[in-house]
């Protein structure tokens, strides 16, 4: 993991504690490897992220 799921920033640049406690509830926005912005969908019973490099991730 090199980059914030979250606001795409590289995780040694700045404090990201605030991400991690969005991420908590929320799916991540960019992909962890290559800070691609990721297709999001969520439905009732969780959240699906897609990369188009790096494929699904998935939750619930």
């Amino acid at each position: 993991m090199t980059y914030c799921g979250r606001c795409g920033q590289t995780l040694t640049e700045g404090n990201h504690a605030s991400c991690a406690q969005a991420l908590a509830l929320e799916p991540p926005r960019y992909c962890a490897e290559c800070r691609r912005r990721m297709i999001v969908q969520v439905h009732p019973m969780g959240w699906t992220a897609r990369c188009s490099v790096h494929g699904v991730l998935t939750a619930g």
